[in-house]
């Protein structure tokens, strides 16, 4: 069985130790993006876009073009720079705020439009940088910092499950799937089919990610794990949503 390097060769070893909280799912989620592109050898032709939040703190992460964009824009900015340079690699990095709350339009359209980029989404069911607040993730009865008693549905709403929705809207030629920094390699599998989805120029490549947010949720290392694989995958079920049938040229 091959050994899993320590360190993708697509990170930029200058900024490790990384900024982000211990426990925090987001180190996994960008080994596992990190090994995603050495597997395809796309470093040199590849650029990361990261949203503000948490999300932001990847800004120096990879050994490669980087761009941080305003709160919710990364998406647009990433199929901007696409569209401008179709030989590009585009990746769009954020938290469910970025996409699902502020940037919530420009998902939708990007993803009906087809644009062949990659979104890879980090679901830890709360805003995490500001403190914990409830979020469009947030499951119910979750408390947090402004649901104390628990979201409640009656007035809140519920929980957005975004994959879903993104299966629905996209051509067949895009590629959709919710992975989990539980099982990193399976999350691996899905950013390599996402990335060569774009390569392959079928269409929009979508990955939520289910991460750990200790720091807010408050918990221990016991606590983090039975919730993030106990409790937020039975509310968000990991899997492939769509996968493309077909090559752009064949569906003509």
């Amino acid at each position: 069985m091959a050994v899993e390097p320590v360190m993708p060769k697509s990170w930029r070893l200058e900024s490790k130790p990384h900024k982000f909280c211990p426990g925090c799912g987001h180190g996994i989620a960008l080994k596992a993006l990190g090994l995603a592109i050495d597997e395809l050898g796309i470093q040199d032709r590849t650029v990361f876009g990261c949203d503000i939040g948490c999300s932001l703190l990847a800004w120096d992460f990879f050994n490669m073009d980087t761009v941080q964009t305003h709160h919710g824009r990364t998406t647009p900015v990433i199929y901007g720079v696409k569209r401008a340079n179709p030989e590009l690699i585009c990746i769009a990095y954020m938290g469910d705020g970025g996409g699902y709350a502020i940037g919530a339009q420009h998902l939708v359209n990007a993803a009906a439009r087809n644009e062949l980029i990659t979104v890879v989404l980090v679901n830890n069911t709360q805003y995490a940088m500001t403190g914990g607040q409830m979020a469009p993730t947030t499951l119910p009865g979750q408390k947090t910092e402004t649901t104390p008693y628990g979201r409640d549905v009656l007035t809140a709403g519920y929980p957005m499950r975004g994959p879903e929705m993104i299966a629905e809207i996209t051509p067949d030629g895009a590629y959709v799937a919710r992975g989990t920094v539980a099982r990193s390699r399976q999350l691996g599998n899905m950013l390599v089919r996402a990335l060569e989805n774009q390569l392959s120029g079928r269409g929009f490549s979508f990955v939520e990610v289910l991460a750990t947010c200790p720091t807010n949720w408050r918990t221990n290392a016991q606590q983090t794990w039975s919730f993030l694989e106990n409790t937020v995958e039975n509310y968000y079920p990991v899997g492939e949503l769509k996968i493309p049938l077909s090559d752009p040229e064949e569906e003509m």
